[in-house]
């Protein structure tokens, strides 16, 4: 009779019923009958000595949450496996408040952190904020060692290693530039150059005083001649178009950049543009209130500095939307008796309608090249003008300026070329300044 064959570990059973334990010579494993087991030798017993089974701790997320400083009674676990926030009215106003940003110093951000992220949704920067001091770096600058003549000897013969600075002249000199120099902010900046009496050098002075800016200033300075009747400012450069303000008074509509602007005007070595007056004899005012309000507003688009050669005299048309426009004065006084007096009265008629201001920030041009200045005290004339006005400035003879043809700036002696640096200062250091 076949036997019957279990699954493995099971024993078989023949037809008296007797059961044998089943081996692996039989060609399966051996079970793990308790019937087995006592079978096996005691040779072939091994004692494994196993760890005892501990149960791990878990973590409490509360005692996490505070010690990370979280409230553990503003989160809540949802089923979902989303977490919820609920914050106070204070936690809530903290959230939306914008932050500030005033008091994050740019040097500790990244290098291509853009001005906009800084500051916020400002308006786009002008051009004129990309100035050389801005962008260029000193500290990757060449050095080209001090000026002077003993200072640059001394620097060369020790090969670059000895630097005593630049001598005292040029120290004054470079300070002298940074006066000029000074931002006035993006709006245009007038300047009118006035007096009551002809002939004592006021559109002299306008273009010394236009040459010193321009000479040293970044921005675009222009000198408009704004005599009424006939002006001579542009036969004090070199003429490079015969356009006039009545032109740029014709076209007006037509112009739209500094390029179409540029075409009417004549610039000298120094970069001062200069806006002639008209020279038709057959009109009988060449040049209203309402014109120079026409080339004022296209003067201020394209320039930092707008200064005006009022012309003779102070009673005619262009002289009150002149003064409107004004942020200082230049009054021109001559050297004799007279034209002091004058000079003085044109701040008196200045004070008696209304612009007791310009008058305090003033600054009067005494021009020695006039007649009679031999015979008279300067000192005097300065210790007057110096009751009234904030700064006095004396313009010395100079055979360039006497011959009243085209002045040439590099042409002059050096002491005119510093009193109208000192003149250029002196006025730029009276204009107010507006941040960027």
């Amino acid at each position: 009779m076949a036997e019957k064959r279990d699954a493995p570990g099971d024993v078989s059973t023949d037809v008296v019923g007797a059961s044998t334990p089943r081996t692996v010579n039989d060609g399966v494993e051996p079970g793990g009958g308790s019937e087995f087991i006592a079978a096996v030798p005691e040779s072939l017993s091994i004692d494994v000595a196993l760890p005892e089974t501990t149960a791990e701790e878990v973590p409490d997320p509360t005692a996490e949450l505070a010690a990370r400083g979280v409230d553990p009674q503003i989160v809540e676990m949802l089923q979902t496996g989303a977490t919820s926030i609920q914050l106070g009215d204070e936690q809530l106003a903290s959230a939306l408040t914008e932050p500030d940003l005033s008091e994050i110093d740019p040097a500790h951000l990244p290098a291509d952190l853009s001005r906009r992220v800084l500051y916020g949704d400002t308006e786009p920067e002008a051009a004129g904020m990309l100035t050389a001091d801005r962008l260029l770096d000193p500290k990757r600058s060449r050095p080209n060692g001090p000026e002077g003549l003993w200072p640059r000897f001394v620097y060369l013969s020790t090969f670059r290693q000895v630097n005593i600075g630049d001598s005292r002249r040029v120290r004054e000199r470079k300070e002298m530039d940074a006066r000029i120099a000074r931002p006035l902010g993006l709006e245009a900046r007038f300047v009118p150059v006035l007096t009551r009496k002809g002939g004592v050098g006021k559109t002299t002075v306008t273009t010394l005083l236009g040459m010193a800016l321009a000479s040293v200033r970044e921005d675009r300075v222009i000198a408009i001649d704004a005599n009424p009747d006939r002006g001579t400012l542009a036969e004090r450069v070199a003429k490079q178009t015969r356009a006039t303000v009545r032109d740029v008074v014709n076209r007006a509509a037509a112009i739209g950049a500094y390029n179409d602007f540029s075409t009417f005007v004549s610039r000298d070595a120094t970069r001062l543009d200069v806006l002639a007056s008209d020279t038709d004899p057959l009109l009988s005012e060449a040049f209203d209130a309402d014109d120079y309000n026409v080339v004022a507003d296209l003067a201020a688009r394209y320039y930092s500095i707008v200064l005006t050669d009022c012309g003779t005299g102070i009673v005619h048309s262009v002289m009150r939307p002149t003064l409107e426009r004004a942020d200082s004065v230049v009054i021109v006084s001559g050297g004799s008796v007279d034209e002091a007096r004058l000079a003085s009265e044109t701040l008196t008629w200045l004070e008696a309608n209304g612009y007791d201001e310009l008058v305090r920030n003033a600054v009067v041009a005494i021009n020695t090249a006039t007649q009679g200045t031999n015979l008279v005290k300067l000192e005097e004339i300065e210790a007057h003008f110096a009751s009234r006005v904030r700064e006095i400035v004396r313009i010395p003879y100079d055979e360039v300026l006497a011959a009243g043809s085209v002045v040439k700036w590099k042409d002059l002696k050096p002491y005119t070329r510093h009193a109208a640096r000192e003149l250029a200062a002196l006025v730029v250091e009276g204009i107010p300044h507006t941040e960027y």
